[in-house]
């Protein structure tokens, strides 16, 4: 049995992962023939599941223990595709990863997006300046391939509509040629 792939969606917080992850996962039924993509907020199960080793103050986040993160998903049943979702990449390691996509946002929407969600303005500033630097989009282009990384605009519900579809055109290629690899 093919395993569905691990595809990693990352982007400055307000970039819209959650909310593509989600439309992902839903969608990936619709495949033919369909398989599981499991949408995975890592920043939650990392909260829930006690994978960190305590709070940072000055960042505002957990500290992430690795290990009981890798240990956690690679527990996956066979066959699930997983979509991992969380602000960063470089905590998984590089043989995880099918396809990595950096959303990328305007900085404009972006400030508006966290705005809306009450975030204090020192955070809206350090986001807003990662968008402007490309941080995560280096982030991902140091730690995996870049034949695998790809960025997308997420802008508008109707770029979430076309990113969701280009994702699900890749995962259809990519269990394809799994298959014929399976056959030799």
């Amino acid at each position: 049995m093919i395993s569905g792939p691990i595809i990693v969606m990352t982007g400055t917080p307000g970039t819209g992962k959650t909310s593509t992850a989600q439309l992902l996962a839903a969608s990936s039924a619709s495949l033919d023939p369909p398989f599981s993509l499991r949408h995975i907020n890592v920043g939650d199960l990392i909260k829930d599941k006690s994978l960190h080793d305590g709070w940072d103050e000055e960042w505002q986040s957990w500290n992430v223990n690795e290990d009981k993160l890798e240990r956690i998903i690679e527990e996956r049943p066979a066959g699930e595709g997983l979509i991992l979702d969380w602000h960063t990449c470089d905590a998984y390691p590089e043989r995880w990863a099918d396809l990595v996509v950096v959303l990328r946002c305007d900085h404009t929407t972006l400030w508006e997006r966290l705005e809306k969600r009450n975030y204090p303005l020192n955070k809206i500033q350090e986001n807003n300046e990662s968008e402007i630097m490309q941080v995560v989009l280096d982030e991902a282009l140091l730690s995996y391939p870049a034949e695998i990384v790809v960025e997308l605009k997420s802008d508008t519900p109707e770029d979430m509509e076309n990113n969701v579809d280009r994702i699900l055109q890749w995962a259809k290629v990519w269990r394809e040629e799994r298959a014929q690899e399976e056959e030799r």
